[in-house]
């Protein structure tokens, strides 16, 4: 049994929803229990604790690292930041937010490091220029976006949706940019790496099963989406699957810039010397490679 956690209610879990929907888990020989524990940051002390073994989780990982923690990543989830930002209709662009109250889900997290990249790009200092608000979940978020609590926020899908039928509009998509993240990544223990390292792997084999289905099979992998999110909204469910199924690697290897990324975040004054390299372990999905298991997946054998 493999006890896998994620983050929140948005199509960036789809890979282990797809998995679950589908049994992959036991066509390469594990049991996977899919758990909800929300917030990034929550969910990776969750894996340090032991409470589960496997997290899909983004930039809260590197300062779990760099707090002495026995974790890495083993590969990568969405290959940049899957988030959007939704405002209020009196903000016409980035620069009106300047002074304003903006939204964003878990200090330290994905959409934290999201939205601070955003402000990077137009010379605008998160926290001086622009007041953070921090939520546990996007319903939160959404909620305070309409009392008016925040001007705009960092959504993902399919909160974007609902964020557009309530009359906000879309500002600025984060993804576009294709800026390097690791965006619900696949982390673990390192201490599980080596002491059960076939564990890893078969849970690997059934995530890349996974990101085949998500790009060759789309009505699949809406199912999937559709029995996780609890919704049998079409256009909720359709926003999920095109917004982010293309952010999927067919071979999910970790990238130095993503870790590079989110070191250059951090507050943790280690993080400057630091060494991307010692927060991810790619020999696993190496292994696949080489055996020829993507290959074989790939040519339908």
């Amino acid at each position: 049994t493999v006890k896998v956690g994620y983050p929140q209610l948005s199509g960036g879990s789809m890979p282990l929803w797809v998995i679950a929907d589908n049994k992959l888990d036991q066509r390469y020989g594990i049991d996977v229990k899919t758990i909800y524990i929300a917030g990034g940051a929550t969910l990776t002390h969750s894996l340090v604790a032991g409470d589960i073994d496997i997290a899909l989780t983004g930039g809260a990982v590197v300062g779990a690292i760099l707090g002495g923690a026995d974790l890495t990543w083993v590969g990568i989830g969405l290959s940049t930041y899957g988030f959007t930002v939704y405002a209020r209709p009196n903000i016409k662009d980035i620069h009106d937010l300047r002074g304003k109250v903006f939204g964003v889900i878990t200090r330290g997290a994905s959409s934290d490091h999201a939205a601070i990249a955003l402000f990077n790009r137009y010379n605008m200092k998160a926290g001086q220029d622009v007041k953070f608000l921090y939520f546990a979940r996007q319903g939160d978020l959404l909620a305070a976006l309409d009392k008016g609590i925040v001007v705009a926020g960092v959504f993902s899908s399919p909160t974007t949706v609902m964020a557009r039928r309530l009359g906000y509009k879309q500002l600025v998509n984060i993804a576009s940019f294709k800026l390097p993240y690791p965006h619900n990544a696949v982390a673990t223990r390192k201490t599980l790496v080596r002491q059960n390292p076939e564990l890893i792997k078969n849970f690997l084999k059934a995530y890349l099963a996974a990101i085949k289905i998500i790009h060759e099979e789309p009505e699949v992998a809406k199912r999937a989406l559709s029995r996780f999110l609890g919704s049998k909204d079409a256009e909720m469910i359709d926003d999920s699957y095109t917004s982010l199924a293309p952010l999927f690697l067919k071979v999910p290897y970790m990238p130095e810039e993503a870790v590079r990324t989110v070191l250059s975040r951090s507050d943790n004054p280690k993080a400057a010397q630091a060494n991307p390299k010692d927060f991810y372990d790619n020999h696993l999905l190496k292994e696949l490679v080489d055996s020829g298991f993507v290959k074989e997946l790939y040519s339908g054998h």
